[in-house]
Formats: C-alpha cells, sequence, structure tokens
C-alpha cells in the first residue's frame, strides 16, 4: 500500500503560501510518500503546482487530483498531462472529474448534462491522443473535426505517451461502472473502508464487462489523520466538515457526496444533518453527524488504533492510502507524514 497527500488541501489546517506548499511536499517526498495530488475546485489550477513540484522533486508521483473535464478540451487536458509527463520525467498521474452543476455552470459557463456521457467521450480521445493516433471522434459531448467547418483530423505533433495513467474521481454506480471499465485508478472522496462495497462493486462490474481484471484499478482513498491520545476535539472538527459536505458541497436539491453517504447506509443520518443546515442550524447539523461516520472516514487516535484503521483500508482494496494530517503547524504535519508512511509500510508487509 502506498501513501499519496494533497498539496495544501482545503479544510485541514491552515492553507499554505503555494511556494511554502511545494516545500512541504519536498519534504513530505523525502519522508516517503509516493503521490502528491493537486486539488482543482475555483482557486488555483491543477497543472501549475505540479509543473513546480516537477522541478523540485525527484521520485514521487504527481496527480492532478482533479482536473475538471468541462473546463478544458480533450486535447488540451492531452497536451498538459504529457508536457508534465515530460518535465518529470515520466511521474505524471492524469486524475479528472466531472464536477458538479454549481462549478460547472456557474463557473466554467457549461450545462451540467449528461456528465458521465463527456466523461467518457473526453477519455476515449485522450487515449488517442496519448497513443498519438488522429483525433476523431463522433460524440455527442465532443465533435472532432468540429463539423461544417475548415477542421480536419489531428493529431498532437508530440512523442505518444501511451502508458500514462488516468484516473477518475467518480461517485455514482454508473461513473464507478465506467471507472473500472476505462480508468487506470479511482481516487475516492467519500470512503467508508467497512462499507466500501457500496462503490468498490460498482467499479468491478465495469471492469469485468470491459474483460478488465478488477484489481488492476488502482484506490487511492483515505482521510484526515492525527496521532493523540483525546480523539474527541477531532471528531468534533470532523463532524463539522462532513457536516459541510453533506450539504453545502452541492445545491439544496443536488448533494453526490450525500448521495454516495447514502448508498453506504447513512441515508437517514444525511438527510437529517442536510435538513439541520440548511435551516441554519449548522451546529445542530454538525452533532447529528454519527460518530460512526466521522471515525470510520478519519485515522484518528493513538498508533496502534490508526494502525487498525490502516488495515481496514488496505483490506477494503485501497492500493494508495491518502494522509491528510490535521494539525495546524506544518513540522507537526511533517512529523505525522513521517509516523504515518512507517505505520503504512508496517501493514503493507503484514500477512493477510
Amino acid at each position: 500500500m502506498e501513501t499519496s497527500i494533497t498539496l495544501n488541501p482545503a479544510g485541514f489546517g491552515a492553507r499554505l503560501p503555494l511556494d511554502e506548499a511545494a516545500a512541504f511536499a519536498v519534504e513530505a517526498e523525502r519522508l516517503g510518500i509516493d503521490t502528491v495530488w493537486a486539488q482543482e475546485a475555483w482557486g488555483t489550477d491543477a497543472f501549475t503546482p505540479l509543473a513546480h513540484l516537477a522541478a523540485l522533486t525527484t521520485r514521487v508521483k504527481l496527480g492532478t487530483g482533479i482536473a475538471q473535464v468541462t473546463a478544458r478540451a480533450p486535447a488540451m487536458l492531452a497536451m498538459s498531462a504529457m508536457t508534465l509527463d515530460d518535465l518529470s520525467g515520466g511521474r505524471m498521474v492524469l486524475g479528472l472529474g466531472v464536477s458538479g452543476p454549481q462549478v460547472v455552470e456557474g463557473l466554467h459557463g457549461q450545462r451540467y448534462a449528461r456528465p458521465i456521457e463527456r466523461l467518457r467521450e473526453t477519455i476515449e480521445i485522450l487515449r488517442l491522443a496519448l497513443a498519438g493516433e488522429q483525433l476523431v471522434s463522433n460524440g455527442r459531448q465532443v465533435r472532432l473535426p468540429l463539423p461544417g467547418g475548415e477542421g480536419k483530423a489531428l493529431r498532437l505533433a508530440h512523442d505518444p505517451h501511451p502508458d500514462l495513467p488516468v484516473h477518475l474521481a467518480t461517485l455514482g454506480p454508473k461513473a464507478m461502472e465506467l471507472c473500472g471499465e476505462v480508468a487506470d485508478g479511482w481516487i475516492s472522496t467519500c470512503f467508508v473502508p467497512e462499507r466500501a462495497a457500496a462503490a468498490t462493486d460498482a467499479l468491478t462490474r465495469g471492469a469485468r464487462r470491459a474483460g478488465r481484471d478488477p484489481s488492476a484499478v488502482a484506490i487511492d482513498a483515505g482521510g484526515p489523520i492525527a496521532f493523540t491520545d483525546d480523539v474527541e476535539p477531532l471528531l468534533a472538527e470532523r463532524k463539522r466538515a462532513l457536516a459541510f459536505q453533506l450539504s453545502a458541497m452541492g445545491s439544496p436539491t443536488t448533494n453526490f457526496y450525500a448521495d454516495a453517504y447514502r448508498r453506504m447506509g447513512f441515508a437517514d443520518e444525511a438527510d437529517a444533518v442536510r435538513h439541520l443546515w440548511l435551516a441554519g442550524r449548522k451546529g445542530d447539523a454538525a452533532a447529528a453527524v454519527p460518530d460512526v461516520l466521522a471515525t470510520a472516514t478519519t485515522m484518528f487516535g493513538t498508533p496502534n488504533m490508526v494502525r487498525d484503521r490502516m488495515r481496514a483500508y488496505r483490506d477494503a482494496g485501497v492500493t494508495s492510502l491518502r494522509l491528510e494530517p490535521v494539525a495546524p503547524d506544518p513540522a507537526d504535519r511533517l512529523e505525522t507524514i513521517a509516523q504515518a508512511v512507517d505505520l503504512a509500510q508496517e501493514v503493507s508487509a503484514e500477512e493477510t
């Protein structure tokens, strides 16, 4: 089981200036982290910080976690990914996602219509580009060349990168099936190890339908981590974050994160939290998050407690454990990473 971090994640400790976040990632590589993911929402883009890291690091994989497919044409995604793969010496991981209607329609001015279809067509074109083929698509979302104009089918003037890994951040069953069918890996955003089948069963269906071995699809999942003898204050903070995710990360009618937790068996709890939040009772909404959900989506406690949580992720099929240290001080976060990497290596070495 490898380990990963997110560059300057929102919601876990104080955000750092980008130069300090990059220095943090360099130290994390020295401590043994295998992958650094760069986020993209409505702030920094995902590629530019990774290009900077490519010059500062030598081993760690550099992943977009995630790049939004509605924000770029498929050809531009391929060009950015292959350029970064060259700059990093073959360390690029292209993580993609469809985001949600608030961002897609509010920020990028694109209709959030048939997002899974758009994702599939984007990947089909990406695979052509990475293989050095002409870019031709007769899809409903993307047409190449554009009909009725002067365009012609082109191939990128770039050496092919057919083995560049493409990972997807997906949530719903149909999207999970697509991930299993066409992707090299899955980037999880809602994951309870003990209830992982709610998502991974769909991934397995997609892989088998495509004649693939489901175990060939890497899984990156994890959560907040802290070594402490007193987990209660941290769990209270985690409940506030989950209440926000269940209620505010979406519109009053659309929340894919809440839907994911519903499929894991938390339907009544998710609805109760969302009802309280939308009524303006945010404190009550956080209090309504069940202890089991807060505990199951974190790695808090003594080293033995954290080790047990890591075993749960390993046993659920996770191949890369994402570590999100909650300490506000960067030095304390690095100390947490150092201890966590050692524990993850111990857990990986165990006979199961």
